[in-house]
């Protein structure tokens, strides 16, 4: 058994030393314990630093990608690398390395397939009253989106199998942490949470650089990642709203007209007309984006055989060299 943790990077020369004296290179279960770094783009010592704290293997991107691309790069090298489970730490030593143990080990048992640590978000000194208000309601979002019962969605601290590595895709560049849970929730993969420790604050947060800023971008990705995988539910509640309104309208019109009250009210004839049309075309709509989603599943589906036959023979191979 192999277990890899990656690390996605960015100018994190000065506390990448740190994160990695932490790290473990024995861990119950797993046979080898190797560190993968994920470069993206640094312009600092990244790379050197790495290198001398005796990392593994280090996949650089030529320029700044994002966290969510690192996280999908980090991952398909794993896979490449034959690792049985991957862990994904943050390079600013957020996470106690000494919980890893504890986060893979409902994958050894094969409870789970995706294990994410749960913060203790209330005790964190560091974060303001409104930084735990968002991270709460955000989870509480994508437990519902999702239907999981995972009580800190935005952390990166989280346990991978192989088999859930080979089905995850990430369509946001912003951040993975919200998509791959509720991805993981659609696709029926057992996905749970084990309570993690946090440690000081070394540097502010990158994906966070401002309240409002996080807050739209959240709202906009969360928005995002319910019309990728709930269209028609979206579609079609847009088109009940707009159908209901129109629908009022109309009644309205027919209570002053058989009342002797209907000249005037021409404009609410029209406005529920209008609204009545966009309402059905956007039930049109819903039908469409289901049959577009039917086909990106069966997409997925073959793009996870593909990875797996592909996976499978890279890890013989290795093998067979191994003992050649």
């Amino acid at each position: 058994m192999k277990l890899i943790i990656q690390i996605p990077c960015y100018n994190e020369a000065e506390t990448l030393p740190i994160t990695l004296a932490a790290l473990p290179r024995k861990v119950p279960g797993f046979d080898t314990v190797e560190w993968l770094i994920i470069d993206d783009g640094s312009r600092d010592d990244t790379v050197r630093i790495a290198k001398e704290n005796g990392v593994d293997h280090i996949v650089c991107h030529t320029c700044n990608q994002g966290l969510a691309r690192a996280f999908m790069t980090g991952l398909e090298a794993c896979l490449r690398l034959g690792a049985d489970v991957i862990v994904n730490t943050d390079a600013d030593n957020q996470y106690n390395a000494d919980d890893i143990p504890a986060l893979v080990a409902p994958i050894l048992e094969g409870r789970a397939d995706i294990v994410v640590g749960a913060r203790p978000i209330d005790a964190i000194e560091h974060f303001s009253p409104v930084k735990k208000m968002l991270q709460k309601l955000g989870s509480w979002v994508v437990r519902i989106v999702s239907r999981t019962d995972v009580p800190d969605a935005p952390s990166g601290f989280r346990a991978i199998s192989r088999d859930a590595a080979q089905r995850l895709m990430v369509f946001s560049d912003y951040t993975y942490t919200l998509e791959t849970i509720i991805q993981a929730g659609q696709k029926n993969m057992a996905i749970m949470s084990v309570p993690v420790r946090v440690n000081k604050d070394l540097r502010p947060s990158r994906l966070i650089k401002s309240i409002p800023s996080y807050i739209e971008r959240s709202i906009v990705t969360m928005v995002r990642i319910f019309i990728i995988y709930r269209p028609f539910r979206f579609f079609a509640s847009l088109g009940l709203i707009l159908t209901g309104a129109g629908f009022l309208l109309g009644l309205r019109y027919l209570y002053y007209y058989f009342t002797g009250r209907g000249e005037g009210h021409v404009q609410s004839v029209i406005l529920a007309g209008v609204l009545l049309g966009m309402g059905f075309q956007t039930f049109l709509v819903a039908f469409v984006a289901d049959l577009l989603a039917a086909n990106r599943k069966l997409l997925e589906d073959i793009r996870y055989t593909v990875k797996h036959i592909l996976s499978e023979n890279n890890s013989f191979f290795n093998k067979e060299g191994k003992r050649g």
